[in-house]
């Protein structure tokens, strides 16, 4: 199945205040997804703190399916996102790379 990387980064007017407000509801949502997200987290800021956006590792059938995963997200309901990248990947090298 393919691996897609969805790079997303929240807007900057408003965009931390969503994440704070969205953010169980989103981590619920993600755990809930089992094992089709094979890695996901925060990206941060300079400073090692800020949440600046979100970054996953994952197994779909299709960039279709993607981007739906990506549209259902809480984060991107609440409108957290200013720009979202979808691009698939092919895992080369790294623990826990597929068969």
């Amino acid at each position: 199945m393919p691996l897609f990387c969805l790079h997303c980064l929240d807007k900057k007017d408003g965009g931390a205040a969503l994440r704070a407000a969205t953010r169980s509801a989103h981590l619920e949502w993600v755990a809930g997804n089992g094992p089709a997200v094979r890695m996901a987290g925060p990206l941060l800021a300079d400073d090692g703190e800020t949440m600046i956006g979100s970054v996953f590792l994952l197994q779909a059938d299709s960039l279709d399916a993607a981007k739906a995963f990506s549209a259902a997200d809480p984060y991107s309901k609440a409108g957290v996102f200013g720009e979202v990248r979808i691009n698939e990947v092919r895992w080369a090298i790294g623990e826990g790379k597929p068969a």
